[in-house]
């Protein structure tokens, strides 16, 4: 998953940008609105987090022309940052566009926590353990395995396997694209080549292909998850 951070404090902005990176997530950071509003006319992102006091355009301000804008970001889940906590000043960030709220200073568990539950609720999803067929994806303490019967056999994934079958859950029974894949993977000051993707589907096969699930390639677009014939 790709999270655009929105935060001109330079020491909080490292300590949110390595605790979401230690995650598992693609993050790239801003330090400015007008900056944000820029890259997101141009590129996608799974989620923001965005300070409310920013110099110039505020966090609010940018929530409200995001959701205005017909960027293909505009829906995308918001997650307000400040040091206010007066009531009026929750309600007007929600009442902007945002999705949660979260007052300085914060411990970063709750900030991934609060993540977990934006991004799943902006893809559908109720419970942080995401399955499908005898595959199961624990979000919350990464933990992947298959099923056999009534036994969960562990499954082992590195980072970016990690991040390639959450996405490939997320979107099932639908294709996921490459090119979001391969978004979800890198963030700026990452390169990554779109045969990398390839690579990570490979292994994702080898490991899947005992319980039953396939990914399939659709020519020209991406790959999608699926119960082989015999399951």
């Amino acid at each position: 998953m790709r999270i655009l951070l929105v935060e001109d404090d330079l020491m909080v902005a490292s300590g949110i940008k390595l605790g979401l990176t230690d995650a598992g997530y693609a993050v790239d950071w801003v330090g400015s609105g007008e900056r944000a509003e820029e890259v997101l006319k141009q590129e996608t992102f799974d989620a923001a987090i965005v300070d409310i006091g920013l110099p110039n355009m505020n966090g609010l301000e940018l929530t409200r022309r995001l959701r205005k804008s017909t960027s293909e970001s505009a829906g995308m889940p918001v997650l307000i940052l400040t040091a206010r906590d007066a009531v009026h000043d929750r309600v007007q960030g929600l009442d902007q566009g945002a999705d949660d709220y979260m007052i300085k200073p914060f411990e970063l568990p709750e900030l991934l926590a609060r993540m977990r539950a934006l991004l799943r609720r902006s893809q559908a999803a109720t419970s942080a353990v995401l399955t499908f067929g005898p595959i199961e994806l624990d979000t919350a303490s990464r933990r992947a395995g298959g099923r056999r019967g009534d036994e969960l056999v562990q499954i082992e994934l590195g980072p970016r396997e990690w991040t390639v079958m959450e996405y490939l859950l997320l979107n099932a029974p639908k294709p996921a694209s490459k090119d979001k894949l391969l978004q979800a993977l890198t963030g700026w000051d990452k390169e990554i080549t779109p045969n990398a993707v390839e690579v990570y589907i490979s292994r994702l096969r080898a490991k899947l292909e005992p319980f039953g699930v396939a990914l399939r390639s659709i020519r020209g677009f991406g790959y999608r998850i699926e119960l082989t014939s015999a399951h």
